[in-house]
């Protein structure tokens, strides 16, 4: 390589560090500020299971009565269209009882097992006399104020659409949150209702870091508004 080609190599390397060292440190200079809706420095997963019944509206008020500042839930949908909260599509784990949600009526929908495991953390039970699986419409009518983050667990149509229905009729876009782990039901999600914020999938998340390593990430638009990585406890349970 010649001494000229070195020169514009060098010079071409260094201003695109300084270049991407700028933006990561000032990204306003690029992109612009996203507006925050509202700050969560504790959220309570499931309800805060581990304390009651995951994802039980005894959960639900139990989190919010002392003082946490968001609340994250899992949606599934019945038989009859019913936009119900629950971690699992198949109930044998937390009802002993091996059907699937979709597959039944919400009338038909059996309660939780008195006790139950905490399914990320280790030797730890959960308890509570509230098992009933409630529907998502009863959380917004409880909990107007609080901030709620939503995995849609399956990919389904249908339930995207009815869940962005009932934060459209609740006017709960400004402190709604949804998405899954999954790249295509996010973008589902955001195609569906972009007023709703959305969280990174797991495909994303490693994007960004991939991005930030190799110092492309300033350069990238981030139509994302929250990212969430599961804690390394989880990871390497």
């Amino acid at each position: 390589m010649s001494s000229t080609a070195a020169f514009y190599l060098l010079s071409t390397l260094g201003g695109y560090l300084v270049t991407s060292f700028l933006l990561l440190k000032y990204p306003t200079l690029l992109h612009q500020r996203k507006k925050q809706r509202f700050l969560s420095k504790h959220i309570s997963h499931r309800g805060g299971a581990g304390e009651n019944l995951e994802n039980t509206m005894a959960a639900f008020q139990h989190a919010v009565t002392i003082g946490t500042d968001m609340l994250e839930l899992d949606c599934h949908i019945t038989k009859d269209e019913q936009v119900v909260v629950s971690h699992d599509e198949n109930l044998k784990r937390s009802t002993g009882v091996n059907v699937n949600i979709s597959d039944l009526k919400y009338c038909e929908l059996p309660p939780y097992l008195g006790k139950l495991d905490v399914s990320f953390q280790k030797a730890c039970q959960c308890e509570g006399k509230d098992n009933r699986i409630p529907l998502l419409k009863e959380v917004f009518e409880a909990f107007p104020n609080t901030p709620i983050n939503i995995d849609i667990k399956v990919n389904n149509n249908l339930l995207i659409k009815k869940v962005s229905e009932l934060v459209k009729q609740y006017r709960r876009e400004h402190i709604t949150v949804w998405g899954n782990a999954s790249y295509e039901i996010v973008e589902k999600c955001y195609k569906e209702n972009s007023e709703i914020p959305i969280l990174f999938s797991l495909q994303r998340v490693l994007l960004i870091l991939g991005l930030f390593f190799t110092g492309l990430l300033p350069f990238v638009p981030i139509r994302e508004q929250f990212f969430e990585i599961p804690m390394p406890s989880i990871i390497l349970k």
